[in-house]
């Protein structure tokens, strides 16, 4: 039988995330989201709890090993708290996670200490431009000449790409397969264009990327030869999104029922008309339901199983669940739901994004 009790270790990992994005992020995530900027000092605070360390083994700096269903019960809770400092606090391991899967051993030496150290941009650029944007179909090229690998194409919702210092960039190669190439962003060729302007996220500092003719050596493909398994990247991908939509919506949910038992209307509390119990009851079902579809598939991936339709179906499911519950959200807050000083509209703003989200997480 499979059990999701959590262990010791991650029960107090579960306990510090809660009371940093309590304390800490809850405060000042209006004022980000009407600023668009996070203060240097939450994301700090964040990243000094660990998340990417305590998943790197000893010989490259870190004091643990990486577990999927760890990372999603973290990725909930950043969520709970904000999803736009949760992007930002996590945007590393969009490097960290790949190199430790899939990079040469000159890679793994030479990248993963740094993620052991002071907070350091570093992000990744999957997503392209345009409306029928397929992973599997990427318009980014990376083609081989003169023992170099040259990178064209575009790239949009690229996090943080404007201080990163490397960018992985995933680009289609000659035989149809997706490679990623760790890029320098100040080799020549880039282009990062004006940060773009979200209805969600607003904290989090995206920015569209255009390569033309960046030239990268060989040594700096991932995994050198052997390259990367790129459905398996996606599968880690999908649970991460999904857990942060489980975060965002369990935040909405709980909101609206504390406002529902203290809102009196008539003489009583709303909480108590079926119209609006019966939404509250929807909106827990919805958090429980997509919660326990994230968990078997990081269970799944952490067996070394294979958990593509899993992984697939928690994103798509928590997607709408997250998009679902905020919306009850604010329907149960009624006007006051429309006003931007009540989180509600800001967390439906967010979930609105999880179709699009591709790219921005990883566990």
């Amino acid at each position: 039988m499979v059990s999701f009790t959590p262990t010791d270790e991650q029960r107090m990992l579960v306990e510090a995330i809660h009371r940093y994005a309590e304390l800490d992020v809850r405060p000042i995530a209006h004022e980000a989201d009407e600023a668009a900027s996070i203060p240097d000092a939450v994301i700090r605070t964040g990243w000094e709890i660990g998340l990417i360390p305590a998943s790197l083994p000893e010989e490259y700096g870190g004091f643990g090993q990486r577990e999927a269903l760890t990372g999603v019960l973290a990725a909930e809770e950043l969520a709970w708290g904000d999803l736009a400092v949760a992007l930002k606090v996590m945007a590393p391991a969009l490097v960290a996670y790949p190199v430790l899967m899939f990079g040469t051993e000159a890679q793994k030496r030479d990248l993963l200490p740094r993620f052991c150290e002071d907070y350091s941009p570093m992000t990744a650029a999957l997503t392209e431009p345009g409306l029928f944007f397929d992973p599997l179909a990427m318009q980014t090229t990376a083609t081989a000449e003169d023992g170099q690998f040259v990178l064209n194409g575009a790239k949009a919702n690229v996090p943080l790409a404007a201080e990163a210092e490397t960018i992985l960039v995933y680009a289609r190669e000659a035989g149809g397969e997706v490679g990623a190439y760790l890029v320098d962003r100040q080799q020549a060729g880039i282009a990062v264009g004006e940060r773009e302007k979200l209805m969600g996220i607003r904290g989090l500092e995206t920015y569209p990327l255009t390569l033309d003719g960046v030239r990268v050596d060989q040594a700096r493909r991932l995994g050198g030869e052997a390259g990367i398994r790129f459905g398996l990247i996606q599968n880690y991908a999908h649970v991460a999104l999904a857990a942060l939509a489980v975060g965002v919506a369990r935040a909405s949910a709980e909101y609206a029922r504390a406002y529902a038992k203290q809102r009196v209307q008539f003489g009583v509390p709303i909480a108590t008309k079926q119209a609006i119990a019966f939404m509250l009851a929807e909106a827990a079902i919805e958090v429980d339901a997509a919660r326990l579809m994230v968990w078997e598939a990081a269970w799944k991936l952490d067996q070394g199983q294979e958990a593509t339709r899993e992984a697939t179906l928690a994103r798509q499911y928590a997607a709408n669940a997250a998009l679902t519950v905020t919306d009850a959200g604010v329907q149960t807050l009624g006007g006051y739901g429309f006003i931007r000083e009540y989180p509600v509209e800001r967390w439906l703003r967010n979930a609105r994004g999880f179709a699009m989200f591709s790219g921005l997480a990883m566990v």
